[in-house]
């Protein structure tokens, strides 16, 4: 039998406790790195995926303001370059009216009414194409305006309701919201095949709710789609932090619902 060591003597104690003090120091060492690092990593991650945020919404800014400024030239191309050209098209037909019989005169009366309405069109799309304007007249005059176009052409019945009182909104935004709007109404007038359309803006206490509804022969929203006219519309809500759907059903017609917090 093994003989009896007895009590450990205090030099042994002060051993074992220097080596339970030594793993517990080499543990909470070890607790304190795997924290550490892994708060480094969490930050690392964190500020990539920031950076990558802020890469996007930059690349997005560029994109619309280089889509802006496309806009613009091309509105002013209309006003300045085609409208008075048909401007002069519409002087010369004032000549050769004085001077034709009046067979004649009937259809050159016709053709001057034509110009004189494309005319027209030109100036209204220029008004809804140039940012200046629209950053001028605001969301709800520019909206006004692009119905107002739409009923004048007979593409559709097109009304608007204003509930709520109006709340003013950084001038930048409202060219955003609008664009976002314009998109949606050409594709209507492209592809829905609507009667009517109607758009509500509900002004309320901590963000603007825009409803638009036609009743056009709509699509199956189930199905994904590569239509870039949906993309930019989505993009740029996520540049206002704004809710962004668009719901529709075949024969059932199409709704874009957005809605754009004040404090965005």
């Amino acid at each position: 039998m093994l003989a009896d060591k007895g009590p450990l003597l205090p030099q042994e104690k002060l051993l074992i406790v220097y080596f339970i003090a030594v793993l517990l120091f080499l543990s909470l060492f070890a607790v304190i790195f795997v924290i550490a690092f892994q708060r480094r990593k969490n930050k690392f991650l964190i500020d990539r995926f920031e950076a990558e945020k802020r890469f996007e919404k930059e690349l997005s800014n560029s994109q619309i303001e280089i889509q802006e400024q496309t806009l613009k030239n091309i509105a002013w191309e209309l006003h300045d370059n085609v409208g008075q050209l048909l401007s002069v098209a519409s002087i010369q037909l004032n000549m050769l009216i004085g001077t034709t019989s009046e067979e004649q005169k009937s259809q050159l009366l016709e053709t001057k009414r034509v110009i004189a309405d494309t005319v027209q069109e030109i100036r209204s799309l220029s008004k809804v194409l140039n940012n200046d304007v629209v950053l001028k007249n605001g969301l709800v005059e520019s909206l006004k305006v692009e119905l107002d176009r739409f009923n004048k052409l007979n593409y559709l019945d097109a009304s608007h309701k204003i509930t709520g009182e109006i709340i003013p909104i950084k001038s930048s935004n409202e060219i955003i919201i609008f664009r976002i709007l314009q998109e949606f109404l050409s594709n209507v007038i492209k592809h829905a095949k609507a009667n009517k359309l109607f758009v509500h803006l509900d002004y309320k206490e901590e963000s603007l709710e825009i409803t638009v509804n036609d009743d056009g022969v709509g699509f199956d929203a189930s199905q994904k789609t590569n239509s870039s006219g949906m993309e930019t519309m989505r993009s740029r809500a996520e540049l206002l932090n704004a809710t962004f759907s668009i719901t529709s059903a075949s024969g059932e017609g199409t709704a874009l619902f957005l809605k754009y917090p004040y404090n965005a």
